[in-house]
């Protein structure tokens, strides 16, 4: 063979070896592909994204209990607040209906003094108490009922005790020394009494 035959099947030699190489070498890609497909760098990044570390858990946790515990904080004034703003203004109710009850005993105090007939002063002092009366029972406030009865703990503060006056008065409650008032079927205030022993 020639030099030059030579040469051009070592290149073809050459050729082809360098063909199988690069055959070999996709070969070994595609199987490796196939062994661990490769993620694309979005998701990649996606998940890094989607895992954050245990400084960045602890400071969302703690961004967040700031937060609620000023919303908390906030919402305690506010109703604070409106709470005041309620019993002041339930106040200025109560004691706008009690005005015309003050302005009839101004007057009937200024009649005292002028005043020749007794009875008319009684009868006016009668109408202004009973319109007081009705104020009160208008805004629930109810008399505890003493006399005569069972003496009740749950109702009566016993003040002292004397002798009964009759058998049937044992026990029971003989004389009132302060009323005793229920508002809306709650014991305001107890009465005080005096029992029969």
């Amino acid at each position: 063979m020639s030099k030059k035959s030579e040469k051009a099947v070592d290149q073809k030699d050459k050729k082809t070896e360098e063909k199988e190489t690069a055959t070999e070498e996709q070969v070994h890609e595609e199987v490796e592909n196939e062994k661990a497909p490769e993620e694309p760098e979005e998701e990649q990044a996606e998940e890094e994204e989607k895992e954050p570390t245990a400084e960045e858990k602890l400071a969302e946790l703690q961004d967040r209990y700031l937060r609620l515990s000023a919303e908390y904080d906030n919402f305690r004034k506010r109703t604070l607040k409106e709470k005041i703003e309620l019993q002041k203004s339930a106040n200025e109710i109560l004691l706008g209906a009690l005005l015309p009850v003050a302005d009839d005993f101004d007057r009937a105090l200024q009649s005292v003094d002028e005043a020749k007939d007794i009875e008319a002063v009684k009868e006016g002092l009668r109408l202004i108490s009973g319109k007081f009366n009705g104020f009160l029972t208008q805004h629930g406030l109810k008399e505890i009922e003493a006399i005569n009865k069972e003496f009740d703990t749950d109702l009566h503060e016993a003040v002292t005790k004397i002798p009964a006056p009759t058998k049937k008065l044992k026990g029971k409650v003989v004389d009132v020394v302060q009323k005793g008032y229920f508002l809306n079927e709650k014991v305001l205030r107890y009465s005080k009494v005096v029992i029969g022993e």
